[in-house]
C-alpha cells in the first residue's frame, strides 16, 4: 500500500515522507497503516531504493496559533472554492537497507545505501513475506545487522525502536536455534539498559 511520497531529507539515511491524504487519493492510508517501527519501502516504477523505518512522526497544521482575523467559523465553500487543507502528517524514516533481487531471489543488504533518494520518490508498506526476504541474506540466511545504525541514528526513541523490531523479529520465528537465542540475549540486554535508563 502507498503511504505518501519523499519530501525532503535531514542526513543520508533520515527521511521525512509526506503521508498522502484524502485530497491525495480515494483510500488514503489508515493510521494503523504507518504506526511507529513500521517497515517501508522507497521505490518507484523504475528503481527500487531503499527499506526503511518509521521512527517519528508530526503533524503540521498551520492553523494553529493563528491569530490572524475571523470573520466566520466556519468559511463557505461557494465564495472560497480554492481553499486548501493544508494540514499534514509527516513521518520521520530511517533508512536501512536495501531489498536485492538475483535469480528470482530476493535478499537484503542491510546499511546506509549508497545513493540519495530523490524528492517525490513513492513510499509503500511492507508486507510480512517482504520483511522477511529483507532480514535474508545473498545465502538465504537469517540477518540482522542493522542494529547498532538503529541505536545511533534511530532519534529519540532509538532504543525503543530498536527494542521493538528485535521483540518483532522474535515473534516471527524468522531465526532459529543460535540466531534467536542470539536475538533473544540483545532483547535483554536492551530492555535492562532501557530500564535501568528510566530509573536514574
Amino acid at each position: 500500500m502507498r503511504l505518501g511520497k519523499v519530501v525532503k531529507s535531514n542526513s543520508h539515511c533520515d527521511y521525512v515522507v509526506q503521508l498522502d491524504d484524502a485530497m491525495d487519493y480515494a483510500e488514503p492510508p489508515q493510521p494503523d497503516d504507518y504506526g511507529f517501527g513500521s517497515f517501508v519501502k522507497l521505490e518507484s516504477n523504475e528503481r527500487h531504493w531503499a527499506i526503511g523505518l518509521i521512527y517519528n512522526s508530526q503533524l503540521f497544521n498551520p492553523m494553529f496559533l493563528n491569530t490572524g482575523p475571523r470573520l466566520t467559523s466556519e468559511p463557505d465553500p461557494v465564495f472560497t472554492p480554492d481553499q486548501i487543507n493544508e494540514t499534514r502528517t509527516l513521518l520521520w524514516t530511517i533508512l536501512i537497507g536495501t531489498l536485492e533481487t538475483s535469480d528470482r531471489t530476493s535478499y537484503g543488504i542491510h546499511g546506509i545505501p549508497k545513493v540519495v533518494v530523490p524528492v517525490n520518490t513513492p513510499v509503500y508498506t511492507m508486507t510480512e513475506a517482504e520483511v522477511h526476504q529483507f532480514h535474508r541474506n545473498a545465502s538465504q540466511r537469517p540477518q540482522f545487522c542493522y542494529y547498532s545504525l538503529l541505536l545511533r541514528c534511530g532519534g529519540t526513541f532509538a532504543a525503543q525502536l530498536t527494542e521493538q523490531v528485535l521483540k518483532e523479529l522474535i515473534e516471527s520465528q524468522l531465526f532459529t536455534g543460535a540466531d534467536q537465542k542470539a536475538l533473544m540475549v540483545l532483547s535483554k540486554e536492551l530492555a535492562w539498559k532501557n530500564t535501568m535508563g528510566a530509573m536514574r
